[in-house]
Order: structure tokens, then C-alpha cells, then sequence
């Protein structure tokens, strides 16, 4: 099956050399491409992409803004691709916010190209993008620049979690790969998979990404800890 996928940033050449790369590749077809946010919108809507690869800063309407839209659509709109965020270690606060609205996860703009066709793929198959440490590193800056109290209603879903779903909720903000959480927690990398579906059930949670967040807002985790 192919991947449909538009590439929305403001820099021609940009969208030109991954536009290149993609349709290089026999189960990718590029479908549209946009300068800007709004006309990202626009372009998702009439050719129902798979994947939305989607620049944070933009003229018109930035990328966080273009995938709220995009992930929050208006009453009558059922289609909602996947939305990777491209970006640098410079837009943090933005990455995080688009994370938050349903965004699969990111990928840093100067990513070797084979990094973006596996990013593509696996966002199709509806995982969530996260290279672990940068993923930690990025949740962690953000929170520690804006420290936010926990929620009593955050508290009362952790408390829905058993002692072992909530060490791996854990462990996977602190930026943890599965082989890892097994290798921690003496555990198949099957079970730890597990593990990780019933904690997104239980929370109402989408992806990885999500849980990181919830980790963090939820006070399991705090800035600055090993």
C-alpha cells in the first residue's frame, strides 16, 4: 500500500529535496506540497494524505496551528492524517504544544535522509515517532521552563495504573526504548509492549508521545531528574 504524504514548509528547496527523496521510494508518493500552514489545511482536505510532514514556523499560519486544525477538525470533516512535526532544537516550547494536539512526534530538519523515509513509515502505521533521549531532553526543557502543578484528575488516572505499568509510564519518560525498559525491568520487550497498551488504554492516551507528556504534567516525572 502506498503512503500519500504533503510536505508543508515555506523553504522551496526544502519541500523540493524531500519531495525527491520520497518519491524515490517505491511505497511513498508525494500528493501535495504548501508554503504555510493555511494552505497545508487547504491541500490535506482535498487529497487526504496519510502523512502531513509539517515545518513548526511558518508565514500565515505556523505549523502548531496548522495542526490543531488539522487534528481538530471542524464538525464534518472526518479525515485526520498523521502530522510529523519538522523542526531544530530552537522551537521547542512549539514541538511540545504540537505534541500535545495529536502531533505523531518530530523529526530535526538536518535528520539524515534515511531517518525521514523510516519516519514516514512508521507515522503511517500509526506509531509515534520519538527518538528517546531527544524526545526526553525536549519534554524535560520545556517543563522546567514552565512547571505547571499536577491535576487532581491526573492524579486519579496514575492511581488507575498498577505499581508495574506506572514504572514503565516512568521509565518511558525518562527516555527509555523498549529493549531498554526490558532490559531495566528483567522483562520480555513483548511484555513491556504490554504493558505500554494498557497504560495508553487506561489514560486515554494515543501514542508514546502523549504519555511522555502525561508523565511529566502529571508530576510522575520532573525536570531535572536522572
Amino acid at each position: 500500500m502506498t503512503i500519500r504524504v504533503i510536505i508543508v514548509d515555506d523553504q522551496a528547496m526544502v519541500r523540493a529535496g524531500f519531495a525527491a527523496l520520497l518519491t524515490a521510494q517505491s511505497d511513498i508518493d508525494v500528493v501535495g506540497e504548501a508554503p504555510d500552514g493555511r494552505k497545508g489545511v487547504e491541500v490535506s482536505r482535498t487529497v487526504h494524505p496519510d502523512v502531513v510532514l509539517m515545518d513548526v514556523r511558518m508565514p500565515e499560519m505556523d505549523g502548531l496551528a496548522a495542526a490543531r486544525e488539522l487534528l481538530g477538525p471542524p464538525a464534518g470533516v472526518v479525515h485526520r492524517p498523521k502530522v510529523l512535526m519538522l523542526t531544530t532544537f530552537d522551537v521547542d516550547d512549539y514541538v511540545y504544544e504540537a505534541l500535545r494536539a495529536g502531533a505523531s512526534g518530530f523529526l530535526l530538519k538536518d535528520a539524515p535522509p534515511a531517518d525521514l523515509i523510516s519516519a514516514v513509515r512508521i507515522v503511517a502505521a500509526g506509531e509515534a515517532l520519538l527518538a528517546p533521549s531527544v524526545t526526553r531532553r525536549l519534554i524535560a526543557d520545556f517543563a522546567r521552563q514552565r512547571p505547571a502543578a499536577p491535576s487532581g484528575g491526573s492524579a486519579l488516572r496514575l492511581n488507575g495504573l498498577t505499581p508495574r505499568e506506572t514504572e514503565v509510564l516512568e521509565l518511558i519518560a525518562r527516555g527509555l526504548s523498549n529493549q531498554e525498559i526490558a532490559a531495566r525491568l528483567v522483562l520480555a520487550e513483548q511484555t513491556v509492549k504490554t504493558h505500554i497498551g494498557k497504560v495508553l488504554a487506561k489514560l486515554g492516551l494515543r501514542d508514546r508521545a502523549q504519555a511522555v507528556i502525561f508523565a511529566y504534567e502529571s508530576g510522575l516525572v520532573t525536570p531535572g531528574e536522572a
